[in-house]
């Protein structure tokens, strides 16, 4: 069971939160990107989570079409017969989707999973975003009860991101300003809207300074305590302890303290991409760099097969992409903790 039913992702998320780690969420454009993650889990001995942003499912679709439901219903398919091979449980996510990408993203895979519910199959995802942070809190979390509605249905867990990260990512942007951290009142409207798992589960990302892109330590001012906060002001409210599965977004360049208070205070996912896109791209710069006329016909000359063979250099790309996701199984301490 590489691909987790929706009872064993409830599991893995459960486990999760008790003991206080969080499984690295990492970014696939790619069959072969998609094995490298796979490959990085297996190494580490951690399940994970697998996902495809709006812009990588485009780019799947290939670029003729551009087609963005094609393009992650085609590598969730590969996914669910390749992963068997890997002695590691995943799930299938799907990132960041505004609200002008619903109609062509998120709302038609959730019905794809919703036909193979109705047909007594499992959902093809596990769990979808929705990403409201460029709407008002008010409208953000109208649409996100709905999508709720329609996820549980299908036996799917929403993630919702209910204040701004920093930075882009595929075409959303946020400011890098005072504005990048939740509110205990806005917490406490998400439970009141959503509800605490009565309605359906949902994935938080509350926002603690967190910025997508690259930016090294000290840059970015992270407060991950405040998701303590966060917590403690919505679970007095509502009787509830620890009440928030949380998400950390934008988490390149965090220091070890930062991801270990986050993981403290109720973190179960970690996404990662910057930090494998380039792990995944260095070798292969590398590898054209030291044997560029080999590569390329200089000169009239012929070139060595050898050397722009996709396959040799795709190879050094896997196991550079695979070798940063075990890494980040270590920081995140899933490694060593998949279900047996």
């Amino acid at each position: 069971m590489p691909i987790a039913t929706p009872e064993v992702y409830n599991e893995m998320l459960d486990r999760a939160k008790a003991g206080k780690f969080a499984y690295p969420a990492i970014n696939v454009t790619s069959s072969q990107t998609l094995h490298a993650a796979l490959r990085g889990f297996a190494e580490a001995q951690s399940d994970g989570i697998i996902q495809i942003s709006t812009g990588g499912a485009e780019f799947l679709g290939g670029q003729y079409s551009k087609d963005m439901v094609t393009g992650a219903v085609a590598l969730a398919e590969f996914a669910h017969i390749v992963a068997a091979k890997y002695d590691i449980t995943v799930a299938l996510h799907t990132d960041h989707c505004p609200k002008d990408k619903l109609d062509a993203y998120v709302r038609p895979l959730i019905e794809v999973s919703a036909e193979r519910v109705a047909r007594g199959e499992n959902p093809l995802f596990q769990s979808h975003m929705w990403d409201g942070s460029a709407e008002t809190l008010t409208d953000n979390l109208a649409i996100g009860q709905e999508l709720l509605a329609k996820a549980a249905a299908a036996k799917i867990i929403l993630e919702v991101e209910i204040t701004p990260t920093g930075g882009e990512e595929d075409g959303v942007s946020h400011e890098i300003n005072d504005e990048l951290y939740t509110s205990v009142d806005d917490a406490i409207r998400t439970a009141e809207a959503l509800g605490l798992g009565e309605k359906g589960r949902y994935l938080l990302a509350a926002s603690f300074g967190n910025v997508h892109g690259v930016y090294k330590p000290g840059n970015v001012v992270l407060r991950p305590e405040l998701l303590k906060d966060l917590q403690a002001g919505v679970g007095e409210k509502f009787g509830k302890t620890s009440p928030f599965d949380f998400v950390f977004h934008g988490g390149s360049g965090s220091t070890a303290e930062e991801i270990s208070t986050a993981l403290d205070n109720g973190v179960v996912k970690m996404n990662l991409d910057t930090d494998t896109q380039y792990a995944f791209t260095r070798p292969v710069v590398d590898h054209m760099f030291r044997n560029y006329d080999g590569v390329l016909k200089v000169d009239g000359e012929v070139g060595t097969k050898s050397t722009y063979d996709p396959r040799t250099w795709g190879k050094l790309a896997e196991a550079g992409m695979a070798h940063r996701v075990t890494e980040a199984c270590e920081a995140l301490r899933s490694a060593g903790k998949k279900l047996k």
